[in-house]
Protein backbone atom coordinates (compact mmCIF):
# COMPACT_ATOMS: atom_id res chain seq x y z
CA UNK A 1 0.00 0.00 0.00
CA UNK A 2 1.29 3.82 -0.99
CA UNK A 3 0.92 6.05 1.66
CA UNK A 4 0.58 9.77 0.24
CA UNK A 5 0.37 13.07 1.56
CA UNK A 6 -1.29 16.26 0.10
CA UNK A 7 -0.56 19.84 1.22
CA UNK A 8 -3.41 21.52 0.68
CA UNK A 9 -5.63 19.00 -0.41
CA UNK A 10 -9.18 20.23 0.69
CA UNK A 11 -10.40 21.66 -2.39
CA UNK A 12 -9.42 22.13 -6.17
CA UNK A 13 -5.88 20.51 -7.45
CA UNK A 14 -5.33 19.11 -3.98
CA UNK A 15 -8.56 17.65 -3.83
CA UNK A 16 -8.92 15.77 -7.11
CA UNK A 17 -5.70 14.37 -6.99
CA UNK A 18 -5.94 12.77 -3.43
CA UNK A 19 -9.96 11.30 -5.29
CA UNK A 20 -7.75 9.97 -7.67
CA UNK A 21 -4.81 8.44 -5.41
CA UNK A 22 -7.51 7.32 -3.15
CA UNK A 23 -9.16 5.58 -6.37
CA UNK A 24 -5.95 4.27 -7.30
CA UNK A 25 -5.55 2.74 -3.81
CA UNK A 26 -3.24 4.82 -1.64
CA UNK A 27 -3.75 5.77 1.71
CA UNK A 28 -3.77 9.06 1.46
CA UNK A 29 -3.77 12.05 3.90
CA UNK A 30 -5.37 15.11 3.62
CA UNK A 31 -3.37 17.92 4.54
CA UNK A 32 -5.28 21.37 5.47
CA UNK A 33 -4.98 24.26 7.60
CA UNK A 34 -9.10 24.38 8.20
CA UNK A 35 -10.06 21.35 10.88
CA UNK A 36 -13.64 21.68 9.42
CA UNK A 37 -12.78 21.80 5.69
CA UNK A 38 -9.93 19.04 6.17
CA UNK A 39 -12.34 16.58 7.88
CA UNK A 40 -15.03 17.00 5.57
CA UNK A 41 -12.71 16.35 2.21
CA UNK A 42 -10.89 13.75 3.88
CA UNK A 43 -14.34 12.03 4.85
CA UNK A 44 -15.70 12.41 1.36
CA UNK A 45 -12.84 10.83 0.14
CA UNK A 46 -12.27 8.38 2.22
CA UNK A 47 -9.24 9.60 2.90
CA UNK A 48 -7.38 10.64 6.04
CA UNK A 49 -7.13 14.33 7.99
CA UNK A 50 -3.50 15.42 8.63
CA UNK A 51 -3.89 18.90 10.53
CA UNK A 52 -0.70 21.04 9.07
CA UNK A 53 0.40 24.76 8.06
CA UNK A 54 2.81 24.18 6.00
CA UNK A 55 3.86 28.03 7.14
CA UNK A 56 4.34 26.75 10.86
CA UNK A 57 7.24 24.69 11.99
CA UNK A 58 5.01 23.20 14.87
CA UNK A 59 2.53 22.47 12.79
CA UNK A 60 4.45 20.62 10.30
CA UNK A 61 6.66 18.97 13.29
CA UNK A 62 3.20 18.01 14.89
CA UNK A 63 2.18 16.11 11.47
CA UNK A 64 5.39 14.43 11.11
CA UNK A 65 5.05 12.86 14.26
CA UNK A 66 1.36 11.58 13.33
CA UNK A 67 2.85 9.54 10.64
CA UNK A 68 5.09 6.32 10.67
CA UNK A 69 5.43 5.99 7.06
CA UNK A 70 5.66 8.11 3.64
CA UNK A 71 6.10 6.93 0.18
CA UNK A 72 4.57 10.19 -1.99
CA UNK A 73 4.90 13.89 -0.63
CA UNK A 74 2.63 16.04 -3.04
CA UNK A 75 3.59 19.98 -2.05
CA UNK A 76 0.40 21.54 -3.51
CA UNK A 77 -0.19 24.04 -0.82
CA UNK A 78 -0.15 27.72 -2.70
CA UNK A 79 -1.60 31.29 -3.07
CA UNK A 80 -1.14 33.21 -5.76
CA UNK A 81 0.06 36.60 -4.21
CA UNK A 82 -1.32 40.06 -5.27
CA UNK A 83 -1.42 40.62 -9.03
CA UNK A 84 0.44 43.92 -9.01
CA UNK A 85 2.84 46.24 -11.19
CA UNK A 86 6.88 45.71 -9.55
CA UNK A 87 6.39 49.16 -8.43
CA UNK A 88 3.33 48.46 -6.39
CA UNK A 89 4.89 44.99 -5.04
CA UNK A 90 6.39 44.87 -1.18
CA UNK A 91 9.09 43.52 0.51
CA UNK A 92 6.55 41.81 3.15
CA UNK A 93 4.04 40.66 0.27
CA UNK A 94 6.64 38.56 -1.36
CA UNK A 95 7.60 37.17 1.90
CA UNK A 96 4.15 35.88 2.47
CA UNK A 97 4.06 34.41 -1.18
CA UNK A 98 7.60 32.77 -0.86
CA UNK A 99 6.95 31.24 2.88
CA UNK A 100 4.17 29.20 1.23
CA UNK A 101 4.49 28.58 -1.85
CA UNK A 102 8.57 28.39 -0.83
CA UNK A 103 9.60 28.33 2.29
CA UNK A 104 6.40 25.86 2.83
CA UNK A 105 8.07 22.79 0.77
CA UNK A 106 11.65 23.31 2.45
CA UNK A 107 9.85 22.48 5.75
CA UNK A 108 7.96 19.66 4.38
CA UNK A 109 11.09 18.12 2.97
CA UNK A 110 13.26 18.89 5.55
CA UNK A 111 10.72 17.13 8.39
CA UNK A 112 9.14 14.47 6.07
CA UNK A 113 12.36 13.36 4.51
CA UNK A 114 13.42 11.05 6.58
CA UNK A 115 9.93 8.61 6.50
CA UNK A 116 10.48 8.78 2.41
CA UNK A 117 14.21 7.73 3.00
CA UNK A 118 12.42 4.33 4.19
CA UNK A 119 9.67 3.95 1.45
CA UNK A 120 11.32 1.63 -1.38
CA UNK A 121 10.13 3.99 -4.06
CA UNK A 122 9.90 7.59 -2.88
CA UNK A 123 8.69 10.49 -4.05
CA UNK A 124 8.10 13.76 -4.20
CA UNK A 125 5.64 16.14 -6.53
CA UNK A 126 6.27 20.51 -6.28
CA UNK A 127 3.34 21.53 -8.05
CA UNK A 128 4.62 24.78 -10.05
CA UNK A 129 3.35 26.76 -12.45
CA UNK A 130 3.96 27.57 -15.78
CA UNK A 131 4.44 30.98 -14.50
CA UNK A 132 7.46 29.85 -13.10
CA UNK A 133 9.55 29.25 -16.60
CA UNK A 134 11.89 31.91 -16.94
CA UNK A 135 11.76 31.09 -20.46
CA UNK A 136 8.49 31.29 -20.99
CA UNK A 137 8.27 34.85 -19.53
CA UNK A 138 11.18 35.64 -21.85
CA UNK A 139 10.05 33.75 -25.19
CA UNK A 140 6.58 34.50 -26.31
CA UNK A 141 7.01 30.89 -28.20
CA UNK A 142 8.45 29.13 -25.26
CA UNK A 143 5.19 27.44 -24.60
CA UNK A 144 2.02 28.04 -25.84
CA UNK A 145 -0.02 26.47 -22.85
CA UNK A 146 0.30 29.39 -20.34
CA UNK A 147 -0.38 32.75 -20.22
CA UNK A 148 3.19 34.63 -21.38
CA UNK A 149 2.90 37.81 -19.12
CA UNK A 150 0.71 38.19 -16.16
CA UNK A 151 1.50 40.58 -13.85
CA UNK A 152 2.20 38.29 -10.52
CA UNK A 153 5.71 38.83 -9.91
CA UNK A 154 6.26 37.13 -6.31
CA UNK A 155 3.41 33.83 -7.59
CA UNK A 156 6.28 33.46 -10.67
CA UNK A 157 9.14 34.22 -8.92
CA UNK A 158 8.31 31.93 -6.19
CA UNK A 159 7.60 28.76 -8.41
CA UNK A 160 10.98 29.77 -10.31
CA UNK A 161 12.40 29.02 -7.14
CA UNK A 162 10.29 25.96 -6.08
CA UNK A 163 11.86 25.04 -9.31
CA UNK A 164 15.48 25.42 -8.79
CA UNK A 165 14.57 23.46 -5.31
CA UNK A 166 13.61 20.45 -7.00
CA UNK A 167 16.31 20.26 -8.97
CA UNK A 168 18.94 21.33 -6.41
CA UNK A 169 16.88 18.01 -4.02
CA UNK A 170 16.61 15.68 -6.82
CA UNK A 171 20.38 16.12 -7.41
CA UNK A 172 21.37 15.58 -3.73
CA UNK A 173 19.14 12.78 -3.14
CA UNK A 174 18.92 10.78 -6.32
CA UNK A 175 17.11 7.76 -4.36
CA UNK A 176 13.97 9.64 -4.74
CA UNK A 177 12.00 10.80 -7.79
CA UNK A 178 11.77 14.72 -7.76
CA UNK A 179 9.84 16.93 -10.03
CA UNK A 180 8.23 20.00 -11.13
CA UNK A 181 4.88 20.05 -12.74
CA UNK A 182 2.57 22.44 -14.35
CA UNK A 183 -1.21 21.86 -13.93
CA UNK A 184 -1.92 24.11 -16.61
CA UNK A 185 -4.58 27.20 -16.06
CA UNK A 186 -7.39 24.96 -14.19
CA UNK A 187 -10.64 26.77 -13.39
CA UNK A 188 -10.20 26.50 -9.60
CA UNK A 189 -10.55 29.00 -6.31
CA UNK A 190 -7.82 29.86 -6.80
CA UNK A 191 -7.94 32.21 -9.55
CA UNK A 192 -11.62 32.80 -9.53
CA UNK A 193 -11.99 29.35 -11.65
CA UNK A 194 -10.99 31.16 -14.71
CA UNK A 195 -8.77 28.92 -15.99
CA UNK A 196 -9.55 26.88 -19.32
CA UNK A 197 -8.95 23.48 -17.79
CA UNK A 198 -11.05 21.09 -15.41
CA UNK A 199 -10.11 20.52 -12.39
CA UNK A 200 -9.90 16.38 -13.34
CA UNK A 201 -7.61 17.83 -16.51
CA UNK A 202 -5.09 19.89 -14.06
CA UNK A 203 -4.64 16.97 -11.68
CA UNK A 204 -3.59 14.50 -14.60
CA UNK A 205 -0.30 15.40 -14.47
CA UNK A 206 0.17 15.78 -10.45
CA UNK A 207 -1.34 12.32 -10.40
CA UNK A 208 1.31 10.69 -13.46
CA UNK A 209 3.77 11.62 -11.49
CA UNK A 210 2.50 10.63 -7.89
CA UNK A 211 2.41 6.91 -9.15
CA UNK A 212 6.03 6.66 -10.90
CA UNK A 213 8.20 4.04 -10.20
CA UNK A 214 12.17 3.78 -9.23
CA UNK A 215 12.83 4.02 -12.96
CA UNK A 216 10.73 7.49 -13.60
CA UNK A 217 11.84 10.68 -14.63
CA UNK A 218 13.71 13.20 -11.38
CA UNK A 219 14.80 16.54 -11.66
CA UNK A 220 12.23 17.46 -14.56
CA UNK A 221 9.64 20.01 -15.06
CA UNK A 222 6.44 18.53 -16.62
CA UNK A 223 3.07 18.96 -17.79
CA UNK A 224 0.65 16.80 -20.00
CA UNK A 225 2.16 18.56 -23.06
CA UNK A 226 5.62 17.24 -22.25
CA UNK A 227 8.48 19.05 -20.74
CA UNK A 228 8.52 22.42 -19.87
CA UNK A 229 11.57 25.01 -20.10
CA UNK A 230 13.15 26.47 -17.46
Amino acid sequence: MTTTLITGANRGLGYETARRLVEAGHTVYVGARDPQRGKQAADELGAHYLPLDVTSDESVDAAAEQLTELDVLINNAGIPGPFKEARDLTADEFHQVFDLNVYGPVRMIHRFLPLLERSANPVIVNVSSGLGSIAAAVQADAIDTVPVWVPAPAYGASKAALNMLTVQYAKQLPNLRINSVDPGYTATDFNGRTGYQTVEEGADIIVRLAMIDKDGPTAEYLSLHGTIPW
